[in-house]
């Protein structure tokens, strides 16, 4: 049995390795040890996961998938999570996560009888499903109250939306307009996709009512 350990953060301000120390004493006192780490910055609402999906594949069957909490794996809805767990099924690989001391038997080295491994195996999913639907309820609900925040703070006149960086277009206007630089040649001075530039273009040009650029 292989074990391979699943990181995940919401965003790239968030630090997706914090558990990595915590999920390597957990199977070293267990005598085992980690074959392989996969770690992601992404919304963990999506199944949109390209190092789950790479771990995923590189796994076989019998081998075991760590993580922190099982909100570090899913905050799907109900349809997400039957997918991802299908996914997951498919391999045949036991779900180990700290915060569900009945997923530690896969990492025993004791053997049960068949009556038992099937129980613990029904306890365990059930655990499962309701870890990850009170994570997807908790991710709801601090939707719900950001989203009501800001309606506040908009009532209230405080909330502005997120603010252009000014600056920022001033200079890809004066190397795509006024110097003549390409797309790319301005995208990579100023640190923005060709995308932005195309759209902060297009939109000087559609407020000063220009009509040339130079490709």
């Amino acid at each position: 049995m292989y074990i391979f350990a699943y990181l995940r953060a919401s965003t790239r301000q968030q630090d997706a390795e914090r558990a990595k120390n915590s999920l390597q004493q957990f199977v070293a006192e267990r005598g085992h040890r980690v074959e392989s780490w996969y770690v992601e910055n992404v919304s963990g609402a999506s199944l949109q996961r390209p190092e789950l999906m790479r771990l995923l594949e590189n796994a076989s069957p019998g081998d075991a998938l760590l993580i922190e909490q099982v909100d570090r794996l899913s905050r799907l809805d109900d349809a997400g999570w039957v997918k991802l767990k299908e996914l997951i099924n498919s391999k045949s690989l036991s779900i180990v996560s700290l915060d569900l001391p009945t997923s530690y038997v896969a990492l025993e080295n004791q053997r049960s009888d068949d009556f038992t491994a099937a129980m613990l195996r029904a306890i365990n999913a059930m655990m499962l499903d309701m870890l990850a639907a009170i994570a997807r309820k908790d991710y709801q609900d601090r939707r719900r109250r950001q989203q009501e925040g800001i309606k506040k703070a908009v009532e209230q006149g405080k909330f502005k939306g997120k603010q252009a960086n000014h600056q920022m277009h001033k200079n890809v206007i004066k190397l795509r307009l006024h110097n003549g630089m390409s797309i790319r040649e301005t995208a990579n001075i100023c640190g923005v996709s060709e995308r932005q530039v195309i759209r902060i273009t297009k939109r000087y040009l559609a407020e000063h009512d220009e009509s040339s650029i130079n490709e």
